[in-house]
């Protein structure tokens, strides 16, 4: 329901957006601005892409986890993508994800919000064995033979 909201919104505010500054600097600076903020973004993803694939391959070699590394060129796709959209708006929510300190920053409240970074796993739904005890430990003996 968002998605299809927003499918039909931010054209019309990208086109509203477009009106007022074609209004103020004019049709010729508008359209300058957009295409030298597509240019710089793209230029900016790729510089940071390839520096964010070879902290991931660093991570990898060490025997890290890269998630938050893999999380962090995911948004740089994103990106990507919104600088492809011609506009004023997706270009400023691409620079945002382009900006790192700002990308970290919603990468850890993504992870918060979905308890991804907590060590603990997430609370699971009540049913059969969820609310049990824990059992003792089988005792025996064993044997081996040869």
């Amino acid at each position: 329901m968002i998605v299809i909201l927003l499918l039909f919104l931010l054209p019309i505010a990208e086109i509203a957006v477009f009106i007022q500054v074609g209004s103020r600097i004019g049709v010729g600076m508008t359209l300058l601005l957009v295409v030298a903020g597509a240019v710089g973004g793209i230029w900016l993803v790729r510089i940071q892409g390839f520096a964010t694939a070879m902290r991931v391959q660093g991570m990898i070699a060490r025997g890290e986890s890269p998630a938050q590394e893999m999380l962090e060129g995911l948004a740089l796709l994103v990106a990507g993508v919104l600088l492809v959209i011609p506009g004023f708006l997706t270009d400023f929510a691409a620079f945002i994800l382009l900006t790192p300190p700002l990308r970290r920053t919603i990468i850890r409240y993504y992870l918060r919000l979905n308890r991804l970074d907590s060590g603990t796993p997430p609370p699971r739904e009540p049913g059969p064995g969820v609310d049990e005890p824990p059992r003792p430990p089988l005792e025996g003996e064993s044997r081996r033979e040869e």
